[in-house]
């Protein structure tokens, strides 16, 4: 690790500690030239994911395409922002687990759904109406159905 005072390559690692989050782990070096002290951050690489779309363009997986969705879904409904956020992270840490590097947009569509549904049913059904494209009222009614009869 390059000391960022004098450009020495070579430390010490005096202190480490997981961060609060516990996705990186935090780490006191001590610099072996000058002996002044900095601190790096230590955490996973992760893949890059491609989303394959339905005219089977690909882009690059964006977070917050997914939570700007969500919340639009959740718009004036008693959803919190992290609720949203955690809810965003689990859907992301599903898709780096499964080690595909390229997801369909349906695949995220229906983890999006599986998330909101627990959260808002109001939302879901926002989000189902336009993930789902419902071309008329029956197949929105259907949708509403199969929720009624679950509880």
């Amino acid at each position: 690790m390059k000391c960022p005072y004098c450009a020495y390559q070579e430390s010490k690692v005096v202190d480490s500690r997981h961060s609060e989050d516990g996705a990186s782990i935090r780490r006191r070096r001590e610099c072996l030239s000058c002996q002044k002290r900095f601190t790096t951050y230590e955490t996973v690489e992760s893949l890059p994911i491609v989303v394959v779309k339905k005219d089977n363009s690909r882009q690059s997986f964006d977070r917050n395409k997914i939570l700007n969705g969500m919340v639009r879904a959740c718009e004036k409904r008693p959803v919190s922002m992290a609720a949203l956020e955690a809810a965003v992270d689990e859907i992301e840490q599903n898709i780096q687990n499964s080690l595909e590097r390229e997801v369909s947009t349906k695949k995220i569509g229906e983890l999006v759904m599986e998330r909101l549904k627990p959260l808002d049913e109001v939302a879901y059904v926002r989000f189902a109406s336009v993930y789902r494209q419902f071309k008329d009222i029956n197949s929105f009614m259907h949708e509403l159905n199969k929720i009624l009869e679950e509880k």
